[in-house]
């Protein structure tokens, strides 16, 4: 290999690796928080309802927001929009550390931490990657960075649920904290991904930004990705969040849980790297409605068989196989129809949809409980949930 070819394999790969660490960390601290639900609820005495509403919140406005971020990252670069989300992901967390009150965390854990992650986490992140790799190698693209950020997030799990229970959930959130300030260094990568664009085949002569919204918004197919996308969020939410108090209430440890979602990132980190591998050898859209409908038939397994270690740890690994799957394959359609230009605003617009589901999923999840006393409803609702395609 020459020193031209050398460089230019440098240059794709290092927004991928640094792109992967830094979803990890996003995505991986995120999917620790269900750890936080018993020990912060104990300590300060508020309800898993009050919990969850912050988490749903949380949700909600990282969808909401994501169009945003999407767009800025687009007009701006990534590395920017990334750069900022980092440090506010670690104001959140410090925030929450020493919040007392249920009003303080919801604006820590729900307001600075859901704007943080539309910053921070798929839709910047995977548009940048898009911008520097040949049209017919973005879903391996994609689903190599998912893999390493899947990596990342089976890494935090554990790491977050040792200290909790060696050191307090106090060092564990501040132990968070510190890790982003320090991905900040990372984000520089990802100017490439901006700088770099003339490298795609859809670079050239591209429509405006207005141009390309209207043209998805018209089309049922954008609407259908966004719905399947609901669902999808629905699902996470509720497993990632209210898993680990669900277990302990069945009489399971908390190493259990803990045991269950850092199974479920392990998994996730092989099956996003081969949906986006599928991604690229058939239609991505035939491949998303294959993986919605697998997904809903480990859930109605999950709800109709008997409860035990066993029984818990298959259904991690193997809804962890589906879990993140849906990101590189929802990328791979949204690049078919509109091409990587605007890509971060494409998903971030129907990244809302995924959101609007995980704010119900988590919020739902701990007012049934508190109302019912059982997880059992909504056990049954995401185990029916399956894709609209």
């Amino acid at each position: 290999m020459n020193a031209r070819a050398e460089v230019k394999s440098t240059l794709f790969t290092l927004p991928i690796v640094c792109g992967g660490i830094i979803v990890g960390l996003a995505m991986g601290m995120r999917g620790s928080l269900g750890l936080f639900v018993t020990p912060m609820a104990a300590a300060h005495g508020w309800s898993r309802e009050g919990f969850a509403f912050a988490l749903a919140l949380q949700n909600l406005l990282w969808g909401l927001a994501q169009p945003l971020s999407g767009a800025l990252s687009d007009r701006f670069g990534a590395a920017r929009v990334v750069a900022g989300g980092v440090a506010l992901y670690a104001l959140g967390l410090l925030w929450m550390a020493v919040t007392t009150t249920t009003a303080g965390f919801t604006l820590s854990g729900g307001v600075c931490l859901g704007l943080a992650l539309s910053g921070c986490a798929f839709s910047t992140v995977y548009g940048a990657v898009a911008r520097v790799v040949p049209v017919q190698q973005r879903g391996a693209a994609l689903g190599l960075t998912g893999a390493i950020g899947g990596l990342g997030q089976f890494l935090m799990i554990p790491v977050v649920g040792t200290l909790i229970v060696r050191h307090g959930w106090v060092d564990a959130l501040i132990f968070g904290a510190v890790s982003f300030l320090v991905a900040l260094a990372l984000a520089p990568a990802l100017r490439v991904g901006a700088a770099r664009a003339a490298h795609t085949s859809d670079a050239d002569d591209a429509p405006g930004m207005a141009a390309v919204l209207h043209d998805a918004f018209s089309q049922r197919a954008y609407w259908l990705l966004t719905l399947g996308f609901f669902t999808c969020g629905f699902q996470l939410a509720f497993v990632s969040i209210h898993l680990p108090a669900y277990l302990i209430d069945r009489g399971f440890g908390a190493r259990d849980g803990m045991t269950a979602l850092a199974l479920i990132m392990l998994a996730n980190a092989f099956g996003i790297y081969a949906c986006g591998k599928l991604g690229d050898l058939y239609r991505p859209r035939n491949v998303l409605t294959l993986l919605y409908l697998v997904r809903s038939a480990i859930f109605l397994g999950f709800l109709l068989l008997p409860l035990s270690r066993s029984s818990l740890y298959v259904f991690s690994v193997l809804i962890g196989l589906t879990w993140l799957g849906t990101v590189p394959l929802t990328n791979g359609v949204l690049l078919r129809l509109h091409g990587a230009r605007y890509l971060s605003t494409l998903f971030g617009f129907v990244f809302v949809g995924h959101q609007l589901g995980s704010f119900l999923g988590a919020w739902v999840g701990g007012y049934v409980y508190d109302v019912t006393g059982s997880y059992t409803p909504v056990r049954r609702c995401g185990a029916c949930s399956a894709s609209p395609r």
